[in-house]
């Protein structure tokens, strides 16, 4: 596994149409006589203060990436200017003088410290300038340099060079323009001396696409496949031998009967990367569509499908067959489960386990020992395809989902249209859940996903939890509940397409508390106003929580009142203490797939719906009036053509 690839694939697959470096350094070191002896390749006499931009052709390097370098003047009155270019390169070259060890002294105490201020992300390249009037007796650049890349990690390299005596002067910019094209940090943990975890993620996937046996080991076969598909060339017999000699006497775990194995396949990849062959890693990466910061291409994983704010994706039976064979690959043990380590496996390919974090982490049911069932594994991904269905299908490919975007989700129908029909095909309802602080939201979310009450910490945030629901025919649909926090109400609303994703809404108050059901109600009003004046309305169901307490009468007979005004059904009494949810979950999924119901209209509804009934009818009596006068002139125009004839 050696080699690297074409030039111009080089510069293609880096995604770069030209590398610009910066020159920066204190005065008298040599910036500008550098920049003239690469240009020139001879020094120069009467070197100007600051050189104007230079530009390097394409095939000076052997990436063929064209390199515009940018001198710089570090005088106080210049430092504006000195920090837009900063900002603006692709790389930093800061310059010393070897024969002023206080220029060296100035990388620590101030140019360094500089750059981080400016919180750049660009490596940086050390460099000693005037090397042919460097002191015989002084320290080694090793040793100058360790203490100081010990402390600035943000250095790729330190080369030392002269200007007049033309000694390693391509090579400052070879390095710069190495460092864009081909960093050590995404790859490489200097401190520890070890690959980092999403470049290891990323190789495994490289890995297991290219075993393609599945036997946990690269043939030789199987390897000189890969060195043609990454490097357009094949690997002799011999070669392959001495790689895998190579991996052998180093790492015996390396190599096994079959092949090479996971383990060796790493090894070799730190190897190069010790031995500054970054550009074979980078290469391999960036054949299987890796970008910079080691993650599949944009390009590769966009989202192609246009839809309406009220159309969301679902994931296709294809891809929901997919899953179910990964779970069961990875549920090592056969308990129906996935344990936090089998889905730390899962997801080992991908450049971190995507439900690590909110709002995945907690969203979904797990058994006493934290394993994942199928169910609350498939509706993890419904979520993820509802909220972010670009990280959605980039994670199915990382797990090896081999199909297209188009493959993989499908598009629902607009909601406004399922309204028309009166029924909707959509198998992912997304719920909203409005209240009141201290009304019930969390415990309904929690009693969702098969949790106590007490297990949710006190929290303003949103929250979400996703499970599947069976109904009464014996079909499963997955339900989303989102708890609307009380005070995010009036930003959400300020959208005026906040309500479109969303399938049906639920407002919980606190059956022993007159204010919780006032705010209820409030809020009730609030979104279905909205939904009236946007044209996304949704149908509503109210919940009476904390049923087994004692009960506020008038809370009671009010929200029975007010649904019956509104035309939504009467509140649903539930008990989360007492387990006793009166089939909630289930009549909510039914509101939504009925989504012609359960609307709610409020007094101005009424009213405009009234009016439009009444010029519905007053055109219909225009237009009936408008065809009788057209019948009785048609029927005296034939009267009229009758005796005419007749006499």
């Amino acid at each position: 596994m050696a080699g690297a690839t074409s030039p111009a694939a080089a510069a293609n697959l880096a995604g770069k149409s030209g590398v610009r470096i910066v020159v920066i350094g204190d005065p008298g070191t040599g910036k500008s006589s550098l920049v003239v002896a690469l240009a020139t390749e001879q020094f120069p006499e009467n070197v100007p203060k600051v050189m104007p931009p230079t530009r390097l052709p394409a095939d000076y390097f052997p990436d063929r990436v064209p390199i515009t370098i940018i001198d710089t003047s570090s005088s106080p009155e210049q430092k504006p200017k000195l920090i837009a270019e900063c900002q603006a390169a692709d790389a930093v070259v800061l310059t010393y003088a070897c024969d002023r060890p206080a220029t060296l002294e100035r990388l620590s105490a101030f140019w360094l410290p500089e750059l981080r201020r400016l919180q750049l992300k660009t490596p940086v390249i050390v460099v000693g300038c005037k090397l042919d009037l460097r002191d015989e007796q002084q320290v080694s650049l090793e040793q100058v340099m360790a203490p100081i890349m010990q402390s600035f990690r943000e250095i790729e390299t330190c080369i030392e060079c002269s200007a007049l005596r033309q000694i390693q002067v391509p090579e400052v910019f070879y390095y710069a323009q190495k460092a864009v094209l081909h960093p050590t940090a995404p790859l490489f943990d200097q401190e520890g001396q070890s690959l980092k975890p999403r470049c290891v993620r990323a190789l495994k996937r490289i890995f297991i696409i290219c075993d393609n046996d599945k036997d946990g080991a690269l043939s030789d076969v199987e390897l000189n496949e890969f060195q043609v598909r990454c490097f357009s060339a094949p690997l002799q017999p011999t070669e392959i031998s001495g790689v895998k000699r190579v991996v052998q006497e180093k790492m015996p775990e390396g190599v096994n009967d079959n092949g090479l194995t996971l383990t060796g396949f790493l090894f070799l990849h730190a190897l190069f990367i010790e031995k500054g062959r970054l550009e074979t890693t980078w290469t391999v990466l960036r054949k299987f569509g890796y970008d910079n910061d080691i993650k599949l291409r944009d390009d590769l994983i966009a989202m192609p499908i246009k839809r309406a704010p009220d159309q969301t994706l679902e994931l296709t039976t294809e891809v929901v067959d997919f899953l179910k064979g990964i779970f069961n690959m990875f549920d090592i043990d056969n308990d129906g489960a996935l344990l936090p380590t089998e889905l730390e496996d899962l997801f080992s390919t991908a450049p971190e386990n995507p439900w690590s974090t909110d709002p995945y982490k907690d969203c979904a049911e797990k058994n006493v020992l934290g394993g994942l069932s199928l169910e609350g594994f498939l509706s993890k991904w419904a979520l993820m395809t509802l909220l972010d269905p670009t990280n959605s299908y980039a994670n199915l490919v990382y797990v090896g989902y081999p199909g297209e975007f188009a493959s993989a989700f499908t598009v629902t129908r607009k909601r406004r249209v399922d309204r028309k029909k009166q029924q909707t095909q959509r198998n992912v309802f997304q719920c909203y859940v409005f209240g009141a602080r201290g009304s019930g939201k969390t415990s309904l979310l929690q009693s969702f996903i098969g949790r106590q009450p007490s297990d949710a910490l006190p929290s303003n945030t949103e929250r979400i939890a996703t499970n599947s629901v069976e109904l009464p025919d014996g079909t499963r649909k997955t339900l989303i509940l989102r708890e609307i926090p009380e005070g995010d109400v009036r930003s959400l609303l300020s959208d005026k397409e906040s309500l479109a994703p969303c399938d049906v809404a639920v407002f919980v108050y606190d059956s022993c508390d007159e204010y919780s059901w006032q705010r209820a109600r409030d809020l009730l009003v609030q979104v279905a106003t909205h939904g009236e004046n946007t044209g996304y309305e949704i149908p509503c169901l109210i919940v009476a929580a904390k049923d087994d307490l004692d009960q506020c009468t008038q809370a009671l007979q009010e929200s029975t009142r007010v649904s019956q005004d509104m035309g939504i059904e009467t509140p649903i009494p539930i008990s989360v203490r007492l387990r006793d949810l009166n089939n909630i979950f289930c009549r909510i999924v039914q509101a939504a797939q009925q989504p012609h119901l359960s609307i709610p209209e409020t007094e101005a509804g009424k009213t405009r719906r009234q009016y439009r009934q009444l010029l519905n009818r007053s055109l219909m009596v225009v237009s009936v009036g408008a065809a009788v006068a057209v019948v009785g002139i048609a029927a005296y125009r034939v009267y009229a053509a009758r005796k005419n004839s007749s006499s």
